[in-house]
């Protein structure tokens, strides 16, 4: 199993680009099943998960052409259904959390699907719930296997109104894959709305999809028969874009993120801007500079600032182990509550271990009381537990005093790509043992 070996206390400097979002290439891969035409899909990263998908794809008889390292031309044409119901299928997808947003795809064109056990992260419960409540109430029927599938079919799919219990992200791309295509009007009320499920609408907009209210939450989809092939350019990973702002912060290093997609990333700046980290917007570029110590702000009652993650336009869950990691050298102190998954905290324990001041109160909340620069952070060995978590302690051991090892890295190529050579040359201390 391989590890990263971290010399930190380096400050970084220069230019790093952020590579195509991760959450929305799993979206945007499930729908070309959409159809038999070709679809042209640009700006791709090249990590675990996104390449486990098209394997999957291409053992799915999807003809698959790999132009050069971030751009592929699909073509599902000749797609094996029954490949759906083998064993390798079921293996290869249980490993994956992005494999049951093929579920809709394949029910909209082939009226049947299987979704697996959720793989990735192991941060707490990923109900399946909305997805299928989702697709029952379009037509679809649904049996629970015991080896922990659930087989969906349906004679027909019918428009419907559909109210989510809750606007997730991967339930609202699912469920409007398959009404795309199905007979009649489809309202989706409670919608996600981040920046890349609108990309997804306007992906399957330009093939030929009928679908209004983009960018609310809610959603109005008049189903066609068919659609057809196009090109798609995915928008920068706004979760890597905070990686670097609090890599920079945490390093003292001077970093400038370019083409970061200002446009898409919310209240992500602002968000880190409150823990006193300064920015300089250049067109669509993010320069921080090089600050000895930053301080959180405070409510404008004195209170103690909370940061929390939220749907959309709210802060993204995903960047909450970042801001966390950055508060432990900030002058201040903040409450961090991670509502949506219960597990995803429970990495502060190696912070704890290399100095930072950290209180967690319960498995959704932790105060961390920063040590504003009077100490560092100290190296030790530690296991990436998730991909959010295992980049936070990254750039803790980055900016910590002596060596570090990470191990169980794999996580953390799921979602970053050649993390280790890009940050290298930034003039990181970071080396791979396999």
């Amino acid at each position: 199993m391989s590890s990263f070996e971290v010399t930190g206390g380096k400050k970084l400097f220069g230019e790093i680009t952020p590579q195509g979002a991760k959450n929305e290439a799993l979206q945007i891969i499930s729908a070309v099943l959409l159809t038999a035409e070709k679809v042209t899909i640009n700006n791709l990263p090249d990590i675990i998960d996104v390449n486990l998908l098209i394997e999957l794809l291409g053992e799915m008889k999807v003809k698959i052409n790999r132009v050069s390292r971030d751009t592929c031309i699909f073509q599902a044409d000749d797609v094996d259904v029954d490949y759906l119901n083998s064993d390798a299928y079921h293996k290869k997808s249980g490993k994956l959390r992005g494999s049951v947003m093929l579920a809709g795809p394949m029910l909209a064109r082939f009226k049947k699907a299987y979704i697996p056990k959720p793989g990735g992260d192991k941060i707490g419960r990923r109900r399946l719930d909305t997805h299928i409540i989702g697709f029952e109430k379009l037509g679809a029927g649904c049996e629970y296997n015991p080896d922990g599938f659930f087989y969906l079919a349906a004679g027909k799919l019918t428009g419907a109104h559909i109210v989510l219990d809750e606007p997730s992200v991967t339930g609202t791309a699912n469920i409007l894959m398959a009404a795309v295509m199905a007979k009649g009007i489809t309202t989706i009320y409670n919608a996600a709305c981040e920046p890349y499920l609108q990309q997804l609408c306007k992906m399957l907009n330009r093939m030929g999809a009928r679908i209004s209210g983009i960018a609310s939450n809610m959603l109005t989809i008049e189903g066609v028969d068919e659609l057809g092939g196009t090109e798609h350019r995915l928008l920068p990973d706004m979760i890597e874009v905070g990686s670097f702002i609090g890599l920079a912060a945490m390093t003292q290093g001077d970093i400038t993120i370019k083409n970061a997609g200002l446009e898409y990333l919310g209240v992500i700046p602002e968000r880190f801007q409150q823990l006193g980290i300064h920015m300089e917007f250049i067109g669509d570029d993010i320069h921080i500079p090089s600050q000895e110590l930053y301080e959180i702000q405070k409510y404008m009652d004195g209170g103690i600032l909370t940061i929390y993650d939220h749907p959309w336009p709210g802060f993204t869950p995903d960047l909450l182990s970042i801001v966390l990691v950055i508060a432990t050298q900030a002058k201040g102190s903040v409450l961090i509550h991670q509502k949506m998954f219960e597990s995803r905290l429970f990495f502060v324990d190696k912070l704890i271990d290399m100095g930072a001041q950290i209180i967690l109160c319960d498995p959704h909340r932790a105060v961390v009381v920063g040590l504003e620069r009077e100490q560092q952070l100290r190296g030790i060995t530690m296991s990436s537990p998730d991909i959010r978590a295992g980049v936070a302690l990254l750039i803790a051991a980055l900016s910590a005093q002596g060596k570090s090892v990470i191990q169980n890295i794999e996580q953390i190529d799921r979602g970053y790509q050649n993390i280790d050579l890009r940050l290298q040359a930034l003039g990181a201390g970071i080396k791979r043992i396999d």
